[in-house]
This record gives C-alpha cells, structure tokens and sequence, in this order.
C-alpha cells in the first residue's frame, strides 16, 4: 500500500518541474500565477433508455465510475418528467463524479498511456474539442479501455463524457497545457 503523505502522482511532479517552466517560456508570463494548471476532471456516465426500464443500470453504471475514478460516483437524477421518454422526475438516469487534486492527476495519467491507446480505431483526440474557456471535452464509445473493469463481469458497455476543466483562459494556451500532458491530438 502506498504512503499517501509521501507520495506524488507522475504528472503532477512532470507539471511542476516540466510543463510549468516549459508553459511560462512559450506564453511569457510575468507571474507565476498567470501559468493554466489542471482545476477538475469530471466524468459522466448517462445510462438513458436502459435504465427506465431497470433502475439497476444507473447503479450499475455508478459502481463502474466509482471502480474507474477511485472515489464514490454519484447517481444522477431526472430534473423533469418527460412523457415521452418515460421519464419521471426524480428518476435515476446515470452517474457523475468529479476529480480534483492527486486522483485528478493519477486518473489523467491512466486516460492517456493505458485507456486511449485501447480505443478500437483510434486515430488521436480531436484538437476543435474547447469551449472558448480552456476547458476540453470528450467522449468515449466504450468504458470497458479502462483496466479497472473486469470485461467478463460487464452487463453493459456504458458510453462516457470526460471534460478536463483547466484555468487557462483560452483554448491554445489550454490546448498547449494539455499538449505537454502527451494528450494525443489528431490536429
């Protein structure tokens, strides 16, 4: 088991010693404070039409996030009843929880050496992906590229939203952190 008062995941230390300086240099900050840094990853698992039927599912898919993110996910409920869905309020549609500090660091380093290098066809991230704000979303077809989920107990293979939120103020110096993260871009 790990010491957790000693131990420093790889990124945040490659972030401090690499990126930082690498970062101030290209933008030529004049303020330490001014650098984009990682704020949360937020992950997203909608498990829509299956779980009206079953409400199981969205527990299901809660358990899986939970095993992907290493912290509790939270289970997401209807805001409105829509009829033709057969939606009601209050019922539960899927699961999300969101990452900050190490685990946010330890589940980025997992997302880009271990999880996209297993996506069926993967050609690189798509680099139009930004918000105007520094923020990056995207999205995976299957949860299962994660190693953490033991592919013959899966019931359902659940399609996953991921947006990594930075403090960077616009979409290059966003796109540059990430960049330096090995995050691989197609563009």
């Amino acid at each position: 088991m790990l010491d957790t008062a000693t131990y420093t995941p790889r990124l945040k230390t490659f972030f401090r010693e690499t990126i930082r300086p690498a970062l101030k240099e290209e933008f030529s900050y004049k303020n330490e404070m001014m650098i984009p840094k990682l704020e949360k990853i937020v992950l997203n698992i909608g498990a829509g039409t299956e779980s009206v039927k079953d409400s199981k599912k969205a527990k299901s898919a809660a358990d899986d996030l939970s095993t992907i993110a290493g912290q509790r996910a939270v289970v997401t409920m209807a805001k409105k009843s829509i009829a033709t869905f057969r939606v009601r309020e209050g019922m539960p549609l899927g699961a999300k929880v969101t990452l900050r500090g190490d685990r946010m660091y330890e589940f980025l380093d997992r997302l880009i050496t271990v999880a996209l290098p297993r996506v069926r066809d993967f050609r690189g991230l798509s680099g139009k992906s930004f918000d105007g704000r520094g923020n990056y979303a995207m999205g995976l077809k299957e949860h299962i590229v994660f190693p953490e989920i033991d592919f013959d107990k899966v019931d359902e293979s659940w399609g996953m939203d991921i947006v990594i939120c930075t403090t960077a103020s616009t979409d290059a110096e966003a796109k540059a952190l990430l960049k330096h993260f090995n995050m691989p871009f197609n563009s």
